[in-house]
């Protein structure tokens, strides 16, 4: 399939973030990855699943969460990586520009966070119910989006590794949270980071199919 790739700097409130757009042709929707504590838009496994949804012919925006001088001190702190509240926001921001730029036509938004991510996503998606279609979450951290659980209205996929005992727990409780439409679907035999061989081939077709499922396209102006 052919697939645009542009790099691209987006505003989020006062910060221009560096992000990797890649659009296929007539795109059905685009996915907003938010990478786990540490990562970065070059994380390869989310770079992996972000190529199978191209495939699938959704669009993908890899950003990096924090600037360049926040990584340098987050490197010795350790303290932003788990600031959801300033990366939801972000997030929330770049869902603005999406919906404003359309860098990949008028069509829904969905977004795939993973690890810490998973809960910046969740709080971004509850503060965007009218934008946000759908959520992944691989490997994630629902229990830290805290009360914004309760007001996440976007169908949500929580995807958990079998052998990561303490998170299935978490998701299961995050589960019980969740008001919309909502499933817990474990990877057997997978640990926190689906390193296993064809563990995150799972993730990527069932993301897949979970966005190209709830994503609609948005109705015709009159």
């Amino acid at each position: 399939m052919d697939v645009r790739s542009s790099a691209v700097s987006i505003p989020a409130g006062q910060v221009e973030l560096p992000a990797d757009l890649l659009v296929p042709a007539r795109p059905t929707g685009v996915v907003l990855f938010a990478h786990g504590s540490g990562s970065s838009r070059h994380s390869p496994r989310n770079v992996a699943v972000a190529h199978v949804l191209n495939g699938s012919g959704l669009g993908t925006v890899l950003v990096d969460l924090l600037t360049p001088a926040e990584d340098e001190v987050d490197a010795v702190t350790v303290e932003l990586r788990f600031d959801i509240g300033l990366l939801a926001g972000r997030l929330a921001g770049i869902v603005d520009w999406l919906d404003a730029a359309r860098p990949a036509g008028p069509v829904p938004v969905g977004l795939f966070g993973a690890s810490t991510g998973a809960a910046a996503a969740l709080v971004a998606a509850a503060s965007r119910p009218a934008q946000v279609g759908a959520v992944v979450s691989r490997g994630g951290r629902p229990d830290l989006a805290g009360a914004a659980l309760g007001q996440v209205r976007a169908p949500t996929l929580l995807l958990v590794g079998g052998l990561d005992d303490q998170v299935i727990t978490l998701n299961e409780q995050a589960r019980a949270e969740l008001p919309g439409a909502v499933e817990l679907r474990i990877v057997p035999d997978a640990t926190h980071l689906f390193e296993e061989p064809g563990a995150l081939d799972q993730v990527a077709e069932q993301a897949a199919d979970w966005f190209t499922t709830h994503l609609h396209p948005h109705p015709a102006p009159a």
